[in-house]
């Protein structure tokens, strides 16, 4: 599962009682995102997490959707978010500015609120790089950002004791 850069990433699986995770995904490239996605909530489920699934137009609306629902949603609370999405490089600058944009929205989510946003995004030059990501020669992205998941929601539980 863990990727060559990360090999102990799937050690030290913290236990998560009565969690809830926040899953939200665009609707580009449904093909790949949608295999993210059952990664993801396969390894939640396991862990006995609770989840939720917002989808979204495109990657630049990710990061709105989750402050939305974290200002909103008091009595459903998430113990974490998960930004799903992929983009793939076409002839334009137009990938830099949406791989920019999720990433800067990811970050600024992260040290605004007091939940983790996880970054389950792939960012990648061809559609093979993408399917090299989702059970491919690069694990499974989506199994992976539920991982930090539950490691960020223990290590936020932790810290606030």
């Amino acid at each position: 599962m863990a990727t060559k850069g990360n090999k102990k990433l799937n050690e030290g699986i913290p236990e998560t009682k009565d969690a809830f995770v926040l899953i939200v995904k665009t609707e580009w490239n449904a093909q790949i995102v949608d295999v993210l996605e059952a990664g993801c909530k396969k390894v939640l489920k396991a862990a006995g997490i609770k989840t939720k699934t917002m989808v979204v137009p495109g990657a630049f609306e990710v990061p709105f959707a989750i402050k939305r629902y974290y200002q909103y949603n008091f009595k459903n609370r998430a113990d974490a978010f998960v930004a799903l999405a992929t983009v793939i490089r076409g002839n334009t600058p137009h990938f830099d500015y949406v791989c920019r944009g999720i990433t800067d929205g990811v970050m600024h989510l992260n040290l605004m609120l007091d939940v983790p946003t996880v970054f389950g995004v792939l960012t990648v030059d061809n559609e093979q790089q993408a399917l090299d990501r989702i059970g491919g020669a690069h694990g499974h992205k989506g199994e992976e950002a539920a991982t930090t998941a539950i490691k960020m929601i223990a290590l936020n539980k932790a810290s606030k004791k």
